[in-house]
């Protein structure tokens, strides 16, 4: 028995979401609450034109959420704090020796390395929870780690990050040597390509510390879309120039020197709180579309949908601002986890 986590463009039986609940990440006043809630809805309602969305809805906001998402979006009723469930969920996995069998990796979630500020208790069960229903092998994992913190060709190799996996707030006792040991035990990753950090912004108080899926993602076999600031006045123009430079020099798990395509940012640089980590990068791959993240910024939203177009051939690239996400310390990547699509005898399908 060997697990592999499939390629995010792999077809997909479902995109998993939680509702946003009260609390410090939604907002402090009701225009922001509304914000929020408005955002994660709309998401919700964009991916759902692709592929079936199932919602986890705590039970303080079942009537908000039955009132707002379409009528097409699944609810399943589970207690939940913080809802970026790309990081909660599980990391859903395939056994090729085992056709139609699904598993569900669950990563202890700490809330990206225990913040005072964070609120995660109750999402560090919605792994199990979503094993349970839908019907997969549940993957137990020691490591601390979240979906945003990797990255698969679905062909063995995984984009990783040092100040991630090795952040001494997740993983104190961690050498590169045991984290891909366990990456090949859970996904099947037998190539681990490091980055040695992310954006500037992901490094503040409401930071991941470097999360991987706000930075580069492997669109192809071979080929890496990497955010590209061009803006030298940005400290990332400096960041994504030696990502850049680092990655060309990299190998996926065939041996192959890596295509990097960049996706340019957007122009404005700052808001209230310093500088931006506005990135197309953490766009979410559907069955036959691509949900963006836009910036109210015309010509590079334009831009950004281009490029996806063209890295992503044959699907249709839609737009939703996430802005209000950013805001919060996140984007549409960072809010959604695939569930892949299995073969006609997999069972355990998704009932309310």
């Amino acid at each position: 028995m060997g697990w592999r986590m499939p390629s995010e463009t792999d077809p997909h039986e479902r995109t998993w979401m939680a509702f946003p609940t009260e609390g410090q990440t939604l907002g402090d006043t009701d225009v922001l609450r509304e914000e929020g809630y408005a955002t994660w809805t709309e998401v919700a309602n964009a991916v759902s034109e692709f592929e079936p969305v199932t919602m986890l809805v705590d039970p303080s906001e079942m009537l908000r959420a039955k009132r707002m998402l379409s009528g097409a979006i699944e609810i399943i009723e589970a207690p939940v704090d913080e809802f970026w469930m790309r990081d909660s969920g599980p990391t859903f996995v395939v056994d090729d020796e085992r056709p139609g069998v699904l598993g569900a990796v669950d990563w202890i979630f700490n809330g990206w390395g225990a913040p005072d500020w964070a609120e995660w208790q109750k999402a560090a069960q919605h792994a199990r929870i979503i094993a349970d229903v839908a019907g997969a092998e549940l993957v137990s994992s020691t490591l601390v780690n979240e979906g945003g913190g990797i990255h698969v060709d679905g062909a063995g190799t995984v984009l990783l990050t040092e100040t991630v996996q090795l952040d001494p707030r997740r993983n104190p006792y961690a050498d590169r040597q045991r984290v891909e040991a366990e990456m090949l035990r859970t996904i099947g990753a037998t190539k681990a390509v490091w980055l040695p950090r992310g954006l500037t912004r992901d490094y503040d108080e409401f930071g991941t510390n470097g999360h991987v899926d706000i930075v580069a993602t492997i669109v192809s076999p071979g080929r890496i879309l990497l955010h590209e600031q061009r803006d030298p006045a940005h400290p990332d123009h400096d960041v994504t120039r030696d990502l850049r430079a680092h990655l060309e020099q990299q190998t996926d798990a065939t041996g192959s020197r890596f295509e990097v395509t960049g996706i340019p940012a957007p122009a404005q640089l700052r808001d209230e709180e310093g500088f931006v980590d506005w990135s197309y990068v953490n766009h979410l791959v559907t069955n036959d579309g691509v949900v963006a993240c836009g910036f109210g910024d015309e010509k590079a939203d334009a831009q950004a949908r281009a490029i996806l177009g063209e890295v992503y051939p044959g699907r249709r690239v839609v737009t939703v601002d996430a802005r209000p996400l950013f805001d919060r310390g996140g984007g549409i990547h960072c809010i959604t986890q695939q569930q892949p699509t299995l073969s006609p005898v997999q069972t355990g399908e998704v009932s309310a």
